[in-house]
């Protein structure tokens, strides 16, 4: 199986050059699953989950669908934190959210979150918390869909700038937007940037956003198998496809960049396995693969949601298996 997929990956590099040379290359997996280590809250199943980050204090976060594949009718809590031990400190944001997808923290330890879909008044929007669990700040309005700039229409996932500006990639793909917001830290909105297409800066599905240490913009289109690289003005320096078919990116202060491969499979992303691919974000160099978990590689479980420790240790959030999983070194 590993010749198979070894040669399938050659033959784009071939097409591709350098950079997808290094991702056929790629085929070690230094980590291991460290199985059964979030301990989640007696009573109650845990549902799919998207969105994940780590706090400066180490402790994890995560982005919960109530026990379930949404959170249609249901009050409970979708929030959580999570100490290194996988133990739950805190819970909130119940029965706030129709779909909940995207999450990320920024430097004083708020919580921004997005919901990915619209039902019974709620989606749509993007909220802050407080560490604590207060909300701070709305941006969109609960259950309206819309293409002005105060409106998002499924955005899927949101990362925010050291200097408090907030970047939304809005659109989960079919007819939802397909754009990148960007607003200030007290929610004025600045600019955006993309629109509907398969073209070079175009996008189709936007599921993933980051930002290096350079304040470039990494976009992780789904839909069309790429990672679009952007300048903070929203100008395109680079697409890349050695990643695979991102479904979520996260960048540490190093700028090593994860990237969760969800989706590949031999009709949307021929010669990609999934799994999760660690690498440069300075040079697109691939380091690593970690496969997922399956029989057969067009089907694996991948998680969508990804955070990183400044150690190497990885936090996948799991929507197809309903976890949130630790990988640590071997």
């Amino acid at each position: 199986m590993k010749r198979k997929w070894l040669n399938a990956a050659m033959i784009v590099a071939a097409a591709l050059g350098t950079a997808a040379v290094q991702h056929a290359a790629a085929q070690d997996n230094p980590y291991r699953l460290e199985a059964g280590w979030a301990k989640y809250p007696a009573g109650r199943s845990w549902g799919s989950t998207s969105g994940v980050d780590i706090d400066r204090n180490g402790n994890i976060w995560a982005f919960e669908r109530c026990g379930a594949r949404d959170c249609a009718d249901s009050k409970l809590a979708t929030i959580f934190e999570f100490d290194r031990s996988g133990n739950v400190i805190q819970s909130f944001g119940g029965g706030m959210f129709a779909f909940p997808h995207g999450l990320a923290l920024d430097r004083e330890g708020n919580v921004y979150v997005t919901d990915a879909e619209g039902n019974n008044g709620k989606g749509h929007v993007v909220v802050k918390f407080s560490p604590q669990g207060k909300v701070l700040m709305t941006l969109g309005r609960p259950g309206v869909a819309g293409v002005t700039n105060d409106l998002f229409n499924r955005p899927s996932a949101v990362t925010v700038a050291p200097n408090g500006d907030i970047y939304v990639a809005d659109g989960h793909g079919g007819d939802s937007n397909a754009r990148v917001m960007v607003f200030a830290k007290d929610g004025k909105f600045l600019r955006s940037f993309g629109h509907k297409g398969r073209g070079r800066g175009e996008f189709d599905e936007l599921h993933a956003i980051a930002l290096d240490s350079r304040g470039r913009v990494f976009v992780g289109d789904r839909g069309n198998s790429l990672i679009k690289i952007f300048d903070a003005t929203g100008n395109l320096l680079d697409e890349w496809k050695q990643f695979g078919r991102p479904s979520g990116i996260y960048i540490d202060a190093a700028d090593t960049i994860y990237v969760t491969d969800s989706q590949s499979d031999a009709k949307r992303n021929p010669g990609f396995r999934r799994g999760i691919r660690i690498g440069s974000a300075k040079d697109g160099s691939v380091r690593a693969l970690i496969p997922g978990v399956g029989a057969e590689p067009d089907k694996e479980s991948v998680p969508e949601g990804i955070a990183a420790d400044p150690s190497g240790v990885i936090y996948g959030a799991e929507t197809s298996g309903s976890n949130l999983l630790k990988y640590v070194k071997k």
